[in-house]
């Protein structure tokens, strides 16, 4: 997935979730963050950030924050969109006959929906989760806790347990990281229901990607054979 219209800035602070204050060329500019999540490792005073500017009508902020440099050197994207953008490209290179983004089952959304008919219909759900928090090399998620992201697990087993190929698939938003591991200290309940996921049949993804200032592109997938369910 490609942005337009992206511009260097220099992190201040974040008042709340939803807006940081920045220095665009020596002006402070209140922007918007396409992040709920905690960042805090990343969004430190100084920090270098990347920002695009949507032009929609009647926004009140001019610019999204969409990246940020960690101080590691590690560019990563931070635009919770993003993942559902770039698995939504990614899945129609995989070979399905039909894929439906948002599929309601259960009591829960799931994000995508999937078929493959050779001589019969197999039936796919995949929730997909963006991982943004790196320690040592490791990605780690969530960064605050998500009943919400629990919630779907259960639901993916219990679609495992329908006769769904189920597949919870963790978009890694920087480069070099192959690897995603439940973040036990800020959500046990998740780490629980994680584990409880792989011992169920639900198949685990961690797709690895290239970060630039403008883009986020999947480029492989740790998945145990994903073509071949």
């Amino acid at each position: 997935m490609i942005y337009n219209n992206v511009t260097p800035a220099v992190f201040i602070d974040r008042p709340n979730r939803f807006i940081a204050n920045v220095i665009i060329n020596g002006v402070t500019e209140i922007v918007h963050v396409k992040n709920t999540g905690r960042c805090r490792e990343l969004l430190i005073p100084g920090a270098e950030v990347y920002l695009t500017e949507p032009g929609t009508a009647g926004r009140k902020t001019r610019y999204d924050l969409i990246a940020v440099r960690k101080s590691n050197g590690l560019l990563i994207n931070i635009d919770s969109n993003a993942p559902n953008k770039a698995v939504s490209e990614w899945l129609n290179t995989q070979g399905f006959s039909r894929i439906i983004p948002d599929y309601t089952y259960g009591k829960s959304r799931i994000d995508f929906y999937m078929e493959r008919t050779d001589s019969h219909t197999e039936k796919y759900l995949m929730e997909v989760k963006g991982c943004t928090l790196e320690r040592d090399g490791i990605g780690y998620f969530p960064d605050a806790p998500t009943k919400r992201g629990t919630k779907h697990l259960y639901e993916l087993i219990k679609a495992a347990k329908d006769g769904y190929h189920a597949f919870a698939a963790f978009i890694i938003q920087m480069d070099g990281i192959t690897e995603v591991r439940p973040n036990t200290d800020t959500d046990p309940l998740f780490a629980e229901a994680f584990e409880e996921t792989k011992r169920s049949g639900v198949q685990i993804l961690f797709l690895t990607c290239h970060i630039e200032r403008d883009s986020l592109e999947i480029v492989q997938s740790c998945d145990n054979h994903f073509s071949d369910y």
